[in-house]
């Protein structure tokens, strides 16, 4: 039985991704939601192009950036965390912010938010926040 083109070219790129160690986009369920993590906030502030593909500015914008362990996609544009959020929970204070970055230098429970994200926890200098409490929201 013959084997459609379309079906060739999935089996081609499913090989190719396979071979080369590459995730493929995966399903918003593959997004591990509802599970609570317990770790560390840093922030930032830059400014440019975030992981999601869209302009971000972190000095202003409400947003984090999560550790590479958890984007699955080849292309990160296309990936389901850029269709989530991250609720946040430190010392009785809450916040909800959408995934819009990846931070590379983060271990799988270290979080970096927006500067001004990590101001509605705690004050700015501290710079770095431990026990907080996060899991990833639709």
């Amino acid at each position: 039985m013959p084997v459609s083109r379309r079906t060739q070219s999935v089996f081609a790129v499913t090989l190719a991704a396979a071979v080369l160690g590459v995730a493929q986009a995966s399903p918003a369920s593959a997004v591990p939601i509802g599970k609570v993590r317990q770790g560390k906030a840093t922030y930032y502030n830059d400014a440019g192009t975030g992981a999601c593909g869209k302009p971000l500015d972190a000095s202003n914008q409400m947003l984090v950036a999560v550790s590479p362990k958890w984007w699955k996609a080849a292309n990160p544009n296309n990936d389901p965390l850029c269709k989530v959020k991250v609720r946040l929970t430190f010392r009785g204070k809450t916040i909800t912010v959408p995934v819009r970055d990846k931070c590379m230098e983060c271990g799988p429970k270290h979080i970096d938010l927006s500067q001004p994200a990590f101001a509605k926890l705690a004050n700015p200098a501290k710079g770095v926040i431990h026990n907080v409490k996060w899991k990833f929201v639709r």
